[in-house]
């Protein structure tokens, strides 16, 4: 079995975990500081705050912006529900902006186009959630120039793109965007089991999210609403939740980050394979952008039945009769049944639509080895058990 993306997990990995079990601190102890530390210096940001999950990073980051009822959130159609689910969390009201034909990330045409009309409208969204699908960084620069025209915040999904770069800064710098959220499933490029990390530059959003992270709660003096009565004292300033990560996920992911930059450099070598190997087939591969160095999280190929001779439905059914876990990255959430009540026109999502007609996602991660890679490219060509000689 080959699934479609897999943990790397090795002997120092299991003795960091260990450490901590011993320790006297299984969860708000000082590993997730050295942790949060770790990934602020690697992505070059400020501040980093562990979660136990990237959804409940873009909640707060939501609650962090101020994000209400009757407030607009933008962002992609090809992503887990979770990058709108978070604006529905907070009350607000959630539209797509469609996708770029060659990158699969949102386009910067169709995010203009529809700023223009919003502004018309009076109906300007107050947080835009470019997601970064596969690892590869959206056009941040193009959007940091429509929000400072258009007056909305961002928020940056990069639960794929953790060791990718944009512009000779990595992802999750936040050059470009107010909020950067990492997610560590274990499917993706660095893993905490579950668990996620909330970036950001500004001080007073950096304030919001540490204290929204935890019921609301401060224990800084300068915070409170009064002097403290005492060193045990502390202020629930509003309501939080409780969306900690454990100092057992932090020591796993702290271990985790020493081989970040190995994991992605092995993941390229995977992908020069996949484009070897596939690049004879009348198949559509992703892309190289310039400007930017994908993370690699997913491998996506589009099946064209008109090109192939096959439909995308036949050839996933052959991957996953063979014993190859492809997946799809993702049902567009305007088509949920939860999201399809709200009224969205499909007619506005055509890139959308022809992508999730033709996408595939194969297995990408750093421990496939070539003979895996041949019997998938076998596979795509013809079913398992198929007749070659007679």
């Amino acid at each position: 079995m080959i699934p479609y993306g897999r943990q790397n997990i090795n002997q120092e990995d299991i003795d960091a975990v260990i450490e901590v079990l011993k320790s006297d601190f299984l969860t708000q102890g000082p590993v997730i500081p050295q942790f949060e530390k770790s990934v602020s210096d690697y992505v070059g940001v400020k501040y980093a705050f562990a979660v136990n999950s990237a959804t409940s990073g873009l909640h707060i980051a939501c609650m962090a912006l101020g994000l209400k009822e009757g407030d607009i959130v933008w962002t992609s159609p090809i992503s887990f529900v979770a990058s709108a689910n978070c604006a529905k969390y907070c009350g607000a009201e959630v539209d797509f902006v469609d996708i770029d034909p060659v990158t699969y990330n949102m386009s910067i045409e169709r995010l203009q186009e529809k700023l223009i009309e919003a502004d018309k409208k009076g109906t300007l969204p107050k947080i835009v959630i470019p997601v970064h699908l596969a690892g590869q960084s959206c056009d941040m620069e193009s959007i940091k120039k429509l929000s400072q025209q258009y007056g909305f915040k961002i928020i940056e999904d990069a639960s794929h793109a953790i060791g990718g770069s944009y512009k000779d800064k990595k992802v999750g710098s936040c050059e470009y965007s107010d909020i950067t959220v990492f997610s560590f499933h274990p499917v993706k490029i660095i893993t905490t089991g579950e668990g996620g990390m909330v970036c950001t530059n500004q001080q007073e959003l950096a304030s919001k999210l540490y204290r929204l992270r935890s019921h609301g709660i401060t224990r800084e003096p300068t915070e409170m609403t009064q002097a403290p009565d005492g060193p045990w004292y502390y202020q629930q300033l509003e309501l939080g939740y409780n969306y900690r990560m454990t100092d057992i996920q932090a020591a796993l992911g702290l271990s985790q980050m020493n081989r970040l930059d190995e994991f992605v450099s092995k993941r390229h070598d995977v992908f020069k394979k996949y484009s070897a190997l596939l690049g004879s087939l009348k198949i559509n591969l992703p892309s190289k952008i310039p400007d930017s160095v994908s993370s690699l999280h997913l491998y996506i190929i589009r099946v064209k039945t008109n090109e192939f001779g096959v439909s995308r439905k036949e050839v996933f059914e052959r991957l996953r009769a063979g014993g190859i876990l492809v997946n799809l990255h993702y049902i567009p959430i305007y088509r949920q049944p939860f999201y399809k009540k709200f009224g969205y026109n499909v007619s506005d999502f055509i890139e959308s639509e022809n992508y999730y007609k033709e996408a595939i996602s194969l297995p990408m991660y750093p421990d496939l080895v070539d003979d895996q890679l041949a019997y998938i490219r076998e596979t795509i060509i013809k079913p398992i058990g198929h007749q070659t000689i007679f």
